[in-house]
């Protein structure tokens, strides 16, 4: 029932496009959209070509962005009514259904399909094995969080037992982890870019190994909104799919040294060296979404890993929580033009 209101809800949206101008308000000003993102990165580098080529204005969308640090405070924001839509690790969802909320979060659109963190050892290490962690101390992020869990399963997988081969430390903050690495805590740390180069940089961190290479194809990161206020604003949820699924297909078509002079102005503060070095890193793993679609073999996956993890008790339904309505249609929108 819920996928065909879906359904029926995106083909209306298609006559609006045909008799409206899109997203706009009645005096042609541009709608407004709370964003909630779980971090600044590089790593959302599709997000941040839909900001700053005006992906989202074309669409008759403002966006107004905060940074949550962490999913589980990306989830408060959205439940809290602080967001209209959420950017966060779709096991959020999952955790969120499983309480029992009724207006629960439904994944629309997914942006990267890996993990995109790095290891970062203190010495360079061109020979890096996975075994080589054994008996050391890693910095790993967040209990219950994607990040922590591919670690886990990429250690697994490798035959190392978190807990017993390897100490994974969990109590520090996402924000402080590369404050508590060069401050001196932790053999190795998972970081996120643009850090992990700026640690290279700066002589007190070096990359040995990709998490999101090791652990294959994750839905690491999609954006979702309530139920109730997808039932409310499906033109809203479309006009953001479609500038989303524009952008990945500007990063699929574009250089690295390209993506990072369209992506500066949301990295004021990164030499435009720095990231086009990491677009390439992200280029090389194949960590971008092609489109929107968040398929059920990934979902799966996904629960997999945490279950592995010891996160998951009980599957969360894939028709409840994830619908590709606003994505299939974006995608037969931008076929037709």
């Amino acid at each position: 029932m819920k996928r065909a209101y879906l359904v029926a809800a995106a083909a209306l949206v298609l006559v609006l496009l045909m008799i409206l101008p899109w997203g706009c308000g009645e005096n042609g000003e541009l709608t407004k959209v709370r964003l909630n993102e779980v971090t600044h990165s590089v790593f959302y580098a599709p997000l941040y070509v839909a900001m700053d080529l005006g992906y989202f204005e074309e669409e008759g969308l403002e966006l107004e962005v905060t940074t949550g640090q962490g999913a589980d405070k990306v989830m408060t924001a959205l439940l809290s009514g602080q967001a209209d839509i959420a950017f966060m690790g779709p096991e959020a969802t999952i955790y969120v259904y499983n309480e029992g909320q009724e207006d629960y979060a439904v994944s629309f659109a997914q942006l990267t399909q890996r993990d995109g963190s790095f290891l970062v050892a203190r010495e360079p290490d061109p020979d890096f094995t996975w075994d080589k962690v054994r008996g050391k101390t890693i910095i790993g992020g967040r209990a219950g969080g994607v990040p922590l869990m591919t670690l886990e399963y990429v250690l697994k997988k490798n035959g190392i037992i978190p807990g017993e081969d390897v100490e994974v430390l969990t109590h520090i903050q996402f924000a402080l982890m590369a404050g508590a690495f060069t401050g001196g805590e932790g053999d190795y740390v998972t970081l996120f870019e643009p850090v992990a180069a700026t640690l290279e940089m700066e002589g007190s961190g070096f990359v040995v190994a990709s998490v999101g290479e090791d652990s294959g194809l994750v839905p690491y990161t999609v954006f979702a909104a309530r139920k109730s206020y997808m039932e409310s604003n499906p033109e809203i949820i479309q006009s953001f799919t479609n500038a989303i699924y524009r952008a990945q297909i500007w990063v699929q078509e574009h250089s690295p040294g390209e993506i990072a002079a369209a992506i500066a102005p949301s990295f004021p503060e990164v030499d435009l060296e720095v990231l086009t070095a990491v677009a390439q890193r992200y280029k090389e793993i194949d960590a971008w979404a092609h489109s929107p679609v968040f398929t059920a073999e990934s979902f799966d996956r996904l629960q997999e890993i945490m279950e592995t993890a010891g996160e998951l008790k009980q599957r969360a339904p894939y028709d409840k929580l994830v619908t590709n309505s606003f994505a299939e249609e974006a995608i037969r929108l931008r076929g037709a033009n």
